[in-house]
């Protein structure tokens, strides 16, 4: 590992310090996205049992509130539930925004990561061309050590770049889809959770 990174030259350490980077975020976006953090089934059942049952208090608000991103975004629509339909899904939508915001949580850092790796391939491919015709000029094509160096520096930066940036653009996509999934399934159980409190709609629980 130590030949390949000294045989692609000064270009393959801010490569490889984008690949370290870009699979930390992979690793902690797959681990934080997962349904049973963001919203468990068993949390939201357990929601519409109390609001059924007319058991719902303060202690189980805050029980609902610190046990996932989604309990929070219901929360804080329960908690203003009293000031109307309005200022309930003004509230919802203000949690939501914030809930939204962590969800996307480096995110912007990944899609850099994909972006400017195959850049720094190309700049490699670039210095290394630059040294192959400099070795040319100076002692013309009979030195195929020296012109073989370049070239080797040149296509190493270049697989570098993209054996980097190719994982990392999938993975961004994958985590900007799943993000727009679970920001949908929110919006739906919010929209349910103001319906059912407004007496709009009737609660189905599951096991119930």
């Amino acid at each position: 590992m130590f030949e390949l990174l000294k045989a692609g030259g000064i270009l393959m350490v801010p490569i490889l310090f984008c690949s370290v980077l870009a699979l930390a975020i992979i690793l902690e976006r797959f681990w934080s996205l997962r349904d049973s953090r963001i919203a468990p089934p068993e949390v939201l059942n357990e929601l519409w049992r109390w609001i059924k049952k007319k058991e719902l208090n303060g202690k189980r608000l805050k029980t609902l509130q610190a046990s996932s991103p989604m309990g929070r975004v219901l929360a804080s629509g329960l908690l203003n539930a009293k000031h109307g339909r309005e200022v309930m899904k003004e509230s919802i939508e203000h949690e939501a925004s914030q809930v939204v915001h962590q969800l996307e949580r480096f995110l912007n850092p990944l899609g850099t990561v994909a972006t400017i790796t195959p850049l720094l391939g190309l700049l490699g491919t670039v210095i290394g061309m630059i040294k192959v015709f400099a070795e040319i000029q100076l002692a013309g094509v009979g030195n195929a050590g020296n012109l073989a160096g370049g070239i080797s520096e040149a296509l190493i930066t270049t697989a570098s770049g993209l054996s980097v940036a190719i994982p990392a653009l999938i993975a961004h996509r994958y985590f900007i889809r799943r993000v727009d999934a679970l920001v949908v399934n929110m919006e739906q159980e919010a929209i349910k959770l103001v319906e059912v409190v407004h007496g709009d709609r009737e609660i189905h629980v599951k096991g119930a």
